[in-house]
């Protein structure tokens, strides 16, 4: 079976190194200031022309409250008013975008992130939404995969029903752990209850999809109150969950100076915790997609893996990687074609760009061909643990150990290890090297050897 895992505890602590999540290739460590708003309006000329389906992103940065381990994009705040100037400069955005394409474009895919969407009121939600069926072709049929965040403390039942009532069918629940201990340890108290409610909610109201977030090696946190964690979650019966590693870079995120180092797991411990899930969840009847993620048999991605038609891009794991993604809002990431671009990470840079009529586009890649070659190799591996070099040769005309001959010693290395299977026609991950899959897709990585590993959490 695909989602076959054998634990490797030798074979993890050699590979287990700091390295990208491979949501995009080339990573957007390697953006820089030269790409901007021309090549963006040049990349949306391209999709209009071929019309592309779309998946849109909506960046929400508002939370009233901090969560210490975060590391999102956000602005701390109590004053529900300042969501309005942001959605002023967000719809000014949405027209600048939408109208270079053509309105024919198809949004099959769309996705609120944060930040906490629900940290805007119901009318506001409306609006925001009503714009965007204004401008965009978003699918009334409730066939999209329309999908938002959300955290149990500012959402109830009215929430969820409007929610679903505007077009939202997939739902993703922050918990991180459900420990009173871990909770106060990192500012974040949710009850079980909170949690049940707005799943109850989600269920009643026809949802087609819920996940769960959890993260493990956070401060108080043990293998047997995670488990129980654990434990709980399968009770609520998501139909996907994501298992993060807790990476602690306080140098990086300010918000994470608050946690105190001593209370971090070991991280033997962390090792334990991940084990001890993944042996939870599998007799729990769920299926080992990649990377953090797991997810019901009859769930879209699962299905898409045995398809072999699953991808990956800056949402995750995903069925809708054909389409063009065009990220709104501050901080947002678009992919369109070749072009990577990504708006400012300052919400009063964003504000005052538009507030001149013009974009926030701050940074960005176009990739060449020797970055599509890679990244169709690094998207094989991640989604499907495998990679016929045949089908490379094909799509890219190369010939794949002759391009790759610099890289066929590590190669080996991994094969004599047991981390992969590799012969003059495939690289096959094997079951001991599926949790490490991103230290085989580091191998392929062109830029990696000059980029600072710090900026990266671990693979495991």
């Amino acid at each position: 079976m695909l989602d076959t895992i054998r634990w490797d505890t030798d074979l993890i602590r050699r590979y287990d190194l700091a390295g990208p999540r491979y949501t995009s290739y080339p990573t957007a460590v390697q953006f820089d200031s030269q790409v901007g708003t021309f090549d963006l309006f040049h990349a949306l000329r391209d999709s209009r022309k071929a019309l592309r389906p779309l998946s849109l992103y909506v960046h929400v940065p508002f939370c009233a409250n901090i969560c210490y381990y975060c590391a999102c994009n956000k602005v701390i705040t109590k004053d529900r008013g300042r969501a309005l100037p942001y959605l002023q400069r967000l719809e000014q955005e949405i027209q600048l975008i939408a109208c270079h394409l053509d309105p024919t474009q198809k949004v099959e895919q769309l996705h609120f992130g944060g930040g906490t969407p629900t940290f805007l009121s119901h009318d506001e939600l409306r609006q925001l939404m009503a714009q965007l069926r204004k401008h965009f072709n978003l699918l009334d049929d409730d066939s999209g995969d329309y999908g938002i965040e959300i955290d149990p403390r500012e959402a109830d039942w009215s929430t969820m029903g409007l929610l679903r009532e505007l077009g939202f069918n997939r739902v993703s629940i922050g918990v991180q752990d459900l420990d009173p201990a871990v909770q106060r340890a990192v500012n974040r108290l949710q009850s079980l209850e909170e949690t049940r409610a707005v799943i109850d909610a989600a269920r009643t109201l026809q949802f087609r999809s819920i996940n769960i977030d959890l993260l493990y090696g956070l401060p108080k946190q043990t293998p047997d109150n995670f488990a129980r964690t654990v434990d709980e979650v399968i009770s609520l019966q998501p139909d996907r969950l994501s298992v993060f590693n807790y990476a602690h870079l306080p140098e990086r995120f300010m918000p994470q100076r608050r946690i105190n180092g001593n209370d971090l797991p070991a991280p033997a411990q962390k090792l334990e915790m991940l084990q001890r899930t993944i042996e939870q969840l599998t007799a729990a009847g769920y299926r080992y997609i990649g990377m953090d993620h797991f997810a019901l048999p009859d769930d879209e991605l699962a299905i898409a893996q045995e398809d072999s038609t699953l991808q990956r891009n800056f949402q995750g794991y995903t069925t809708h990687g054909h389409c063009d993604l065009i990220g709104l809002g501050v901080s947002a990431i678009s992919q369109i074609g070749d072009l990577y671009c990504q708006n400012s990470s300052d919400l009063n840079q964003y504000q005052s760009a538009l507030a001149s009529a013009q974009l926030a586009t701050s940074r960005g890649l176009i990739c060449n061909a020797d970055d599509r070659l890679r990244r169709a190799v690094i998207q094989q591996l991640i989604c499907h643990f495998s990679l016929e070099f045949s089908n490379i040769e094909q799509h890219f005309n190369i010939d794949f150990r002759g391009y790759f001959a610099d890289l066929w010693p590590q190669l080996l290395n991994m094969a004599e290890d047991g981390l992969i299977e590799l012969d003059n026609e495939r690289i096959t991950v094997l079951p001991a090297g599926r949790l490490l899959v991103r230290s085989v897709c580091m191998v392929f990585d062109a830029y990696l050897q000059h980029t600072n590993r710090q900026r990266f959490s671990r693979v495991i």
